[in-house]
């Protein structure tokens, strides 16, 4: 092996970063804190690097928060302020306790539809054993609070010990809303109770919103029409709504970056003009992963990245080195395996889909799979680097 082989592959660092603040140049913090992370770690950057850059301090920097009471005003005007079907919520104090507080606000009762035995990201409600013990068919039976609590008695969270029926009438009340909980997973099961509904969940919305509107729903609205304007002056994001927010404080949320492909852009401009270096840019939010424990799909954000420059578009081009060493080249071994593998790593030409020797390789978005590896090195809590660099993750082989 050449003295100038390079050992190592795909680096993911974190970057500590300032606290940043609204109105801070966002686009100057990060290319000067990724430049000075390289000086001080003695490390240099090339040509693909990623930087990837958390959300949370995207929407900071452009001050896009909202109150109770502007949910609450948003609400009133698109749902009309009497009983409202807000249907399969997530479960989450941090996504959206806040929300369901201005919801009910805008609103004189909430007959609110939870999933069972879990939401759309995983926490749960119940378990099958029980459901099927009791003779329930998920797919049909709605369930009154009643024949829930028979059934189920009180489950809490496996991580947070929360009682989320509990937690979140209680809430509605506290907001002075009247609630009824009922438990379904088929979206025209809350035209029983209300025809002005509003529909709470991510990935599914778009045909919820459908059902809810062949079955005769007089108004439909999903969280990612609530805010999608400025209310009084409030932040909004005009494609997402309310999707994508987390708790601020008791009373205010954090939204969804709004447009920042100009953002992604002025950091790759940055970065080529201090290095001569042509790096990619994104946006991240949640990553796209599952839990195996708590059974919990971490993405709760409509997207992985709104954001991205141009060479993260598109899915993985990757050979599965282990079939080649199985298949292809099983009588080789050593320096003969090794060239013949790189060989085929270079010679390798255009999309690999239906190429036996691509099997196995992870068939997803380059920026879900980015944006997974950051999220999971930034973390959600105290380490304070909001920025990411990811170094190598393009290489292969036969990179040296």
């Amino acid at each position: 092996m050449s003295e100038n082989t390079r050992l190592v592959g795909t680096v993911s660092r974190g970057i500590r970063c300032p606290i940043i603040r609204e109105g801070d140049d966002l686009a100057a913090i990060v290319a000067d804190s990724v430049l000075a992370a390289a000086e001080s770690d003695g490390f240099a950057l090339r040509d693909r690097d990623v930087i990837s850059v958390t959300e949370s301090i995207v929407a900071r920097s452009q001050g896009n928060y909202a109150s109770v009471d502007d949910i609450a005003a948003d609400v009133k005007a698109k749902l009309g302020g009497g009983t409202i079907g807000v249907i399969f919520p997530i479960l989450s104090r941090n996504r959206f306790a806040v929300c369901l507080r201005g919801i009910a606000k805008g609103a004189k009762k909430i007959v609110l539809m939870l999933s069972y035995p879990s939401d759309e990201v995983g926490n749960s409600l119940a378990t099958y054993d029980l459901i099927d013990a009791a003779g329930i068919n998920p797919y049909s039976d709605v369930l009154s609070l009643e024949r829930y609590r028979e059934v189920f008695g009180v489950q809490k969270l496996e991580f947070t010990g929360v009682d989320y029926v509990q937690y979140y009438s209680d809430l509605i009340r506290e907001a002075g809303a009247e609630v009824e909980i009922i438990f379904a997973n088929q979206p025209k099961a809350i035209l029983e109770y209300t025809d002005h509904v509003l529909t709470c969940d991510i990935h599914t919305r778009v045909r919820t919103k459908r059902l809810l509107k062949e079955a005769g729903a007089k108004v439909v609205c999903g969280l990612d029409d609530i805010l999608n304007a400025p209310v009084n002056g409030s932040g909004c994001n005009e494609k997402y709504g309310l999707l994508g927010s987390n708790k601020s404080t008791e009373t205010t949320i954090k939204l969804f970056p709004r447009e920042c492909q100009d953002l992604v852009l002025d950091v790759q401009k940055r970065i080529l003009e201090a290095t001569g270096k042509h790096v990619e840019v994104m946006v991240y939010g949640d990553g796209a992963f599952k839990d195996p424990q708590g059974k919990i799909w971490e993405l709760a954000d409509p997207v992985v990245s709104p954001a991205f420059t141009d060479g993260l578009v598109g899915t993985p081009n990757e050979l599965k080195l282990k079939y080649l060493a199985d298949n292809d080249f099983k009588d080789l071994s050593g320096e003969e395996l090794k060239a013949a593998i790189s060989a085929s790593i270079r010679q390798k030409d255009g999309s690999l889909v239906g190429n036996m020797a691509a099997q196995g390789t992870t068939p997803r978005q380059l920026t879900d799979l980015i944006g997974s590896l950051c999220d999971l090195t930034s973390g959600s809590g105290d380490k304070g680097t909001p920025v990411v660099l990811v170094q190598g993750y393009f290489d292969n082989y036969t990179n040296g």
